[in-house]
């Protein structure tokens, strides 16, 4: 199974893409490797640091908190169930922040304005980005799916002799036929969803939410097509998981105490947080 398969996707399976295959994942065995021997231990220790109040601890938390120690001691209370209409906005600094300014991926604690922009080069209602319209265009085209936007640039593609191909997902798209396939299991996903709700087990990533400075909940990328799926279907609620805390709501939450005494009042506060349903103030079309 490729490091982002599914079991969906075994009838597209192709011999022509086994060494991209084996590259992600003997990259994604490295990696998970280095964290769990090396990144989770050292990680461990800071977090320790900073929870005893032993000297350091400052700079720990200015540094951000190791983000995979805080999702182990905070644990289930970093999972908050809302409503999918409402998570409405997210953010993508990729397209607008420099390289040195954007967030790391490994804190808990992001400084910055992340927050006030929506988004990246587009800033938009999630319920109109790219993966609601991959989602709602199969779904309108289901019974002729050879009439949907997403099979005509995949057969565009094709055509040009670029077809699309994912080492993640083991998947190479050089025929009609498997072009048609992989949007069926979309469907598939889809249909499921509403037939048996939201199966927080399936996918590679939690469907993952960072909390503004104003304690909103706003929508990070992972999880995309999962969310655009349980919007679509108008499911009720779903389950999000906090990967970040912008430092303005923490320290106003945190009121000056560190180690559990700290934790304790953030988690007490996150079960406040509601979805951010506003564009931000530094949006384009805020400011067009």
């Amino acid at each position: 199974m490729p490091p982002g398969g599914d079991p969906a996707f075994a009838p597209l399976a192709d011999a022509r893409m086994y060494w991209p295959v084996q590259r992600a994942r003997v990259q994604h065995v490295v990696r998970e490797g280095f964290q769990s021997w090396v990144g989770l231990p050292l990680e461990r220790v800071l977090f320790d640091v900073w929870k005893c109040g032993l000297p350091g601890a400052s700079q720990v938390e200015r540094f951000g908190l190791p983000r995979r120690v805080v999702e182990r001691v905070i644990g289930d209370d970093l999972v908050l169930h809302v409503n999918p209409q409402e998570l409405a906005q997210g953010t993508d600094w990729r397209g607008f922040l420099p390289r040195r300014r954007r967030p790391r991926s490994s804190a808990f604690i992001w400084g910055g304005d992340w927050d006030l922009r929506r988004g990246g080069l587009q800033c938009v209602d999630q319920r109109n980005g790219s993966r609601y319209r991959f989602i709602s265009d199969l779904e309108t085209h289901r019974d002729d799916l050879t009439g949907s936007e997403a099979f005509r640039k995949f057969k565009a593609r094709l055509e040009s002799g670029r077809p699309w191909r994912s080492h993640q997902k083991g998947v190479l798209l050089d025929s009609e036929e498997r072009i048609l396939t992989y949007l069926r299991v979309y469907l598939s996903f889809m249909d499921d969803m509403a037939a048996r709700g939201f199966d927080a087990q399936r996918g590679k990533d939690d469907l993952g939410v960072a909390v503004s400075r104003e304690g909103r909940l706003i929508k990070i990328n992972r999880g995309l097509h999962r969310l655009a799926m349980a919007q679509r279907v108008g499911l009720d609620s779903v389950p999000v998981t906090v990967k970040a805390v912008h430092r303005e709501w923490w320290q106003r939450v945190t009121a000056g105490t560190t180690g559990q005494a700290a934790l304790e009042r953030v988690k007490a506060a996150l079960a406040e947080c509601t979805p951010e349903t506003e564009p931000g103030p530094l949006d384009p079309a805020v400011n067009s």
